[in-house]
């Protein structure tokens, strides 16, 4: 009994307490306890906390850029599209976690636990598909330089958005639609209502377009490479600067690549060995990483850029510093 009453209500991990058990255990709490004296309250997850706090530094962080870019009317470009894409499908797994800890310890129910598990999974696949976006946009941007900046773009950027918004819709209603593992509890995975194979699925899903992101950023850092090698020549100072962008632009996809692989990555791969036996806190110890990948986005993708670095500035103080306007954009900026 004691181990029943240590059960997390969390509802991301395995670990949930269906009605018949919770009854059972509240009826042996009950007769053991002595007129008088209160039952002992269940004790939240400080997982389940962590999880919150960092769901809601995702919502404020991500907030910021979504406005940025909608209330902007210069930033309307295909990558702004993409960018503003990601920020908004983080904003929503940030909600989802927020949501998932007051449903979870407020508002018990099968209809609250698809619900909440749907928005999350279709949250991180939309940020993980808009992240695959980007990397595509960027490629062409360099591989297509003189087109690049056409109607083409535009509706090829559209026709992405669509698509991958439309599959992660599509994954996240699997569960609600009775993909999940409700009913037989055999079939569960790590992530609970998510089945085994579901969270296969959605494992053998990121790795593929990991790779995909990994041959394309390979693909950008020859270019970049050899533009800046061309750049040098025609300023015959090849020594110095080729060696500087060259070492810039291969560390900042070094950034890129390390950040996604170290966030996602040990997800990924317990997801695909594990199923409900396993404890729960190695899916705490590894989802949690996975939710930093958000909070890390608005920094790499959108922060560092000089567009809406100078949004910002004209939001926070009205003007634009002289040496944010005067910095030139170079070829490692990818």
């Amino acid at each position: 009994m004691n181990e029943d009453l240590k059960v997390n209500l969390s509802g991301l991990p395995r670990d949930y307490l269906d009605a018949g058990a919770a009854e059972n255990v509240s009826a042996a709490v009950s007769s053991q306890v002595p007129a008088g004296e209160r039952e002992p309250e269940l004790v939240v997850n400080p997982w389940d906390i962590v999880l919150c706090t960092s769901g809601t530094l995702i919502s404020c962080e991500n907030a910021i850029v979504v406005l940025i870019i909608f209330h902007n009317p210069s930033l309307r470009a295909p990558m702004f599209l993409l960018i503003g894409s990601l920020a908004l499908a983080d904003l929503l797994a940030g909600i989802g976690l927020i949501i998932n800890f007051v449903f979870a310890y407020l508002l018990q129910s099968e209809a609250t636990k698809l619900v909440t598990i749907g928005l999350i999974v279709a949250s991180f696949s939309a940020s993980v598909c808009s992240l695959l976006a980007i990397t595509v946009d960027r490629y062409l941007s360099l591989y297509y330089a003189l087109t690049y900046h056409s109607e083409r773009t535009v509706t090829f950027t559209y026709v992405m958005l669509t698509m991958l918004w439309g599959t992660s819709i599509c994954l996240g209603l699997l569960p609600v639609l009775g993909w999940n593992c409700l009913r037989d509890e055999s079939t569960c995975s790590v992530v609970r209502p998510l089945t085994k194979n579901n969270a296969a699925i959605l494992s053998v899903s990121f790795l593929f377009m990991f790779a995909l992101m990994l041959q394309l950023y390979i693909q950008i850092c020859k270019i970049v490479m050899r533009h800046a090698h061309q750049i040098a020549l025609q300023h015959h100072f090849l020594a110095t600067s080729h060696y500087v962008t060259t070492r810039k632009g291969v560390s900042t996809l070094a950034i890129i690549l390390g950040t996604f692989a170290a966030c996602w990555m040990p997800f990924t791969l317990y997801s695909l060995i594990a199923d409900y036996t396993y404890p729960s806190i190695y899916t705490y110890a590894t989802l949690l990483p996975a939710t930093y990948n958000s909070i890390i986005n608005p920094v790499i993708y959108a922060f560092r850029n000089q567009e809406i670095q100078k949004a910002l500035c004209l939001i926070c103080c009205g003007c634009i510093p002289s040496s944010l306007a005067q910095r030139a954009r170079s070829p490692s900026d990818v």
